[in-house]
């Protein structure tokens, strides 16, 4: 029975299985009838032989999952009489997966696919979906990368908080827990396509690295899209209105945990309730039980709202002193160069800018507060209109690389590219000027210079 034989099953190649596996003798030939089918898409004439090896021999080969998956989907769409009938099969096909090719298909994929066919085919109550996609998160959140399963896990329990089944501070904990995997994917994303940034601006990129490139955009593409859904349906949930009470009647609670302090400490900040009595007192609680990088920065903020700038930016420095975490360091970097940007202050908010993306470059926000000192400097720097208005060249070009660098911001960075792109000299205007090719130095605080485009 421990005997090995080799088999051949068409797409799927050469293929070994054990004879203790294919204990039915016709299932070797069944694999292979209806492998063919399913190459070819021909789900109707693969379901019977499909069945009758998935019932007799599921683990003989890893394709006993991988079409059962296509052809049980293709039925549900094409006979709905028996619908109910095939999505069991199918979420017996996803629990199987794991026990019989653990090195193919895992626990947590498995619990995210029977959540996601429950909700597609709203076979499952909010409870049953949430209870599951929940489960899925807590035991394995490094394995749960399904942006659309991460959407619904959030979705689901807002949805039974708003039917009065889940607490506030339910959803607000969930919420910290979706947009901190978001992050993470995010920021691994982000790294993957700076490292091979430089070789696309050479051109040396070999085919694979093109595909590698490829599709960390386009996961940050969805990831971007997940995290605008999961702020959306969050909404109003999270407005001061709804957090101060909420604050007030759990602080006594959880007045000495850092972690709950923390994460109240920064709803508010982020929302502007820093102006209210509730943030004072989360503040000065998180920074009498562990001064730190986060409780130095919301002080700062507590001055900034009473009108303090210069205590303000202190704390803020403070903050980004005692910051380890490179990542953690350049979101606050980030946040002052957004501050100074406001108050008016160009060249501190660019060393800002420049420190964050020094840190991490994965991040195009910088390079997005850059790219509007830049545009807000136009007539500051240039001699003739047409001088003053070519920085909004070198704008559009750094608003460019935040969206090259960033895919979650691909979409932010292509509009507001355009619009500097927009408010340069125009072709007409070059013909004109006679500047065509010409490099246009700026002598005011930005420094550098741009090449006018050729005609």
């Amino acid at each position: 029975m421990k005997k090995k034989i080799s088999m051949m099953v068409g797409v799927l190649g050469v293929a070994f299985v054990t004879l203790g596996q294919a204990q039915n003798p016709e299932c070797p030939q069944n694999l292979s009838v209806y492998a063919e089918h399913a190459k070819v898409k021909n789900y109707d004439a693969a379901y019977e032989p499909w069945k009758m090896v998935y019932e007799n021999c599921p683990g003989l080969h890893w394709a006993n999952f991988h079409y059962g998956e296509l052809i049980l989907k293709d039925k549900i769409k094409k006979d709905p009489a028996n619908k109910d009938q095939y999505v069991k099969m199918l979420t017996d096909v996803y629990q199987k997966g794991p026990q019989y090719f653990p090195d193919r298909y895992t626990k947590t994929g498995a619990d995210i696919d029977a959540a996601l066919l429950m909700n597609d085919q709203k076979l499952g109550s909010d409870e049953e979906v949430f209870n599951l996609l929940d489960k899925a998160f807590n035991e394995d959140k490094d394995g749960f990368k399904n942006p659309k399963a991460l959407y619904l896990y959030f979705s689901t329990l807002v949805d039974l908080h708003s039917a009065g089944k889940k607490d506030l501070q339910d959803v607000f904990d969930t919420y910290d827990d979706v947009t901190e995997k978001i992050a993470e994917e995010n920021q691994e994303l982000g790294e993957t396509i700076v490292k091979y940034v430089p070789k696309e601006d050479a051109g040396t990129l070999t085919s694979k690295e093109e595909k590698i490139l490829a599709a960390a955009r386009q996961n940050g593409e969805n990831y971007e899209k997940i995290s605008s859904s999961v702020d959306a349906k969050l909404g109003k949930l999270a407005d001061c209105d709804n957090l101060i009470p909420l604050y007030q009647k759990n602080f006594e609670a959880h007045k000495t945990d850092v972690a709950w302090l923390k994460s109240a400490a920064g709803r508010m900040d982020a929302k502007d309730c820093t102006g209210d009595p509730m943030f004072v007192k989360l503040v000065e609680a998180l920074d009498q039980l562990e001064p730190s990088a986060s409780s130095k920065y919301y002080l700062g903020s507590l001055y900034e709202e009473q009108g303090n700038s210069s205590k303000a930016n202190d704390y803020f420095k403070q903050s980004i002193d005692l910051e380890t975490d490179p990542v953690r360091k350049a979101n606050k970097l980030t946040k002052m160069a957004s501050k100074a940007s406001k108050r008016g202050q160009k060249s501190t908010a660019r060393t800002y800018a420049q420190q964050a993306l020094d840190l991490n470059p994965a991040n195009g926000t910088p390079y997005l507060i850059i790219a509007n000192l830049y545009a807000n400097s136009a007539n500051d720097c240039g001699g003739t209109a047409f001088e003053k208005r070519a920085m909004y060249w070198k704008a559009a070009d750094i608003a460019r690389k935040a969206g090259q660098v960033d895919p979650s911001l691909k979409s932010r960075a292509a509009q507001t590219a355009a619009s500097y792109a927009g408010r340069a000299p125009s072709k007409q205007d070059i013909f004109s000027s006679g500047m065509a090719g010409k490099t246009i130095q700026f002598n005011c605080w930005v420094g550098g210079s741009v090449t006018v485009p050729s005609l």
